[in-house]
């Protein structure tokens, strides 16, 4: 997808960058596959606010995305590709030989009209879904499992991939985009491919109305608080804080491992890579 630009008759559209969707569906989601979105606000089940300046938004629809695609060894053609408000890559719909319709996340390179298939018979082609056992080293995959029949999980966001990049016994050794390298259960499914839509990451929001559009609220600066407030907080004049940058709660800013899964270690074989 390409990038579109404005003319800068305001401040805002000079700086504005956004996707153009000119080869997208134009009409409205399929209805059988939607459900009601209700906006959480950051609030947790009792209420109280969990994630801060969330809120607002567009009202939307929610596409029901099948990350599991258990119907092995029939296929299904590509009917369109649709613009998804709840994710950043795009979807498309697929029309199975038996009539059922299904969305599924969208590679690179597949156009509609071209046909698709899961299971451990399908062909090494961009949008079919394998085991991870049947697919070759170095293949670019994505929308991962990470236990057998639980859904993918791992390559789901816009333009992204991860690759095998070996197998050690009943585990197949993948490679992250973060550099972080882990072992998989073999019988894990994934899709080839790369994920639609590498464009999102240069997208220019413009103006602050369109973040309101994405249901995010404004953020106060910690400095500018009281101490009552946020640890940046108080000092006379423009104080710059005076201690390391931490969160409202007093969490290190700065890269504090909060990870606390020691039942998975085993499968990481090298982490992620600094930045």
């Amino acid at each position: 997808m390409a990038l579109k630009q404005y003319k800068p008759y305001t401040k805002s559209t000079r700086s504005t960058i956004l996707i153009d969707k000119a080869g997208l569906w134009k009409g409205k989601p399929y209805k059988p596959l939607t459900a009601p979105n209700k906006s959480v606000k950051g609030r947790n089940n009792m209420g109280r606010i969990t994630a801060r300046n969330h809120g607002g938004g567009h009202k939307q629809k929610y596409r029901i995305i099948d990350f599991f695609r258990k119907k092995f060894d029939m296929p299904a053609k590509v009917e369109r590709i649709e613009y998804d408000p709840n994710r950043s890559c795009h979807i498309m719909l697929v029309k199975y030989t038996d009539e059922q319709m299904a969305y599924y996340l969208a590679p690179q390179k597949i156009k509609v009209g071209d046909t698709i298939q899961n299971g451990p018979n399908s062909e090494i082609k961009v949008g079919n879904t394998l085991p991870l056992k049947d697919i070759p080293v170095g293949i670019d995959i994505h929308n991962v499992e990470l236990n057998p029949g639980g859904g993918g999980k791992i390559a789901r966001s816009a333009g992204t991939h991860v690759s095998i990049s070996g197998t050690d016994g009943n585990y197949s050794i993948v490679k992250m985009t973060s550099g972080e390298v882990r072992k998989i259960d073999s019988r894990c499914l994934a899709t080839i491919g790369v994920l639609s839509n590498p464009d999102q990451k240069n997208i220019s929001i413009g103006k602050a109305g369109r973040s309101r559009w994405l249901g995010r609220r404004p953020h106060t600066r910690g400095v500018v608080m009281n101490p009552v407030d946020h640890p940046h907080g108080g000092g006379e004049g423009k104080s710059a804080g005076g201690r390391h940058p931490v969160s409202p709660t007093g969490v290190s800013a700065k890269g504090l491992k909060t990870r606390d899964n020691k039942r998975t270690d085993k499968f990481i074989i090298r982490r992620k890579i600094k930045k």
